[in-house]
């Protein structure tokens, strides 16, 4: 399983330890991903999903995933959330 947020696309960085004596070793700073369920409001059910916690922040301050998944950019989003997005906006058109 990769350490990519599914939502931000959000992956491992690299840099270094940096001891007292400046002595520097090769490190990797890891995402924050929580698995967690996403609820749409449009479609009716949940999603699970491998977010970060700053993607879930960022989910519940725009109101929710439809709108969340309506403002993110597609080179962003993993296969499974692009087709979720693909899902969502088929459904709010149809309803329209």
């Amino acid at each position: 399983m990769s350490r990519v947020c599914e939502l931000t696309g959000k992956g491992p960085m690299v840099g270094n330890n940096v001891s007292h004596a400046k002595n520097r070793t090769r490190r990797r700073f890891l995402p924050n991903l929580n698995d967690v369920t996403l609820q749409s409001e449009t479609l009716g059910r949940g999603f699970k999903l491998r977010i970060s916690a700053h993607a879930l922040r960022s989910v519940d301050h725009r109101g929710g995933l439809d709108k969340f998944l309506a403002k993110a950019k597609d080179a962003e989003l993993s296969a499974r959330a692009l087709k979720m997005k693909k899902d969502i906006s088929k459904a709010q058109t149809a309803e329209a």
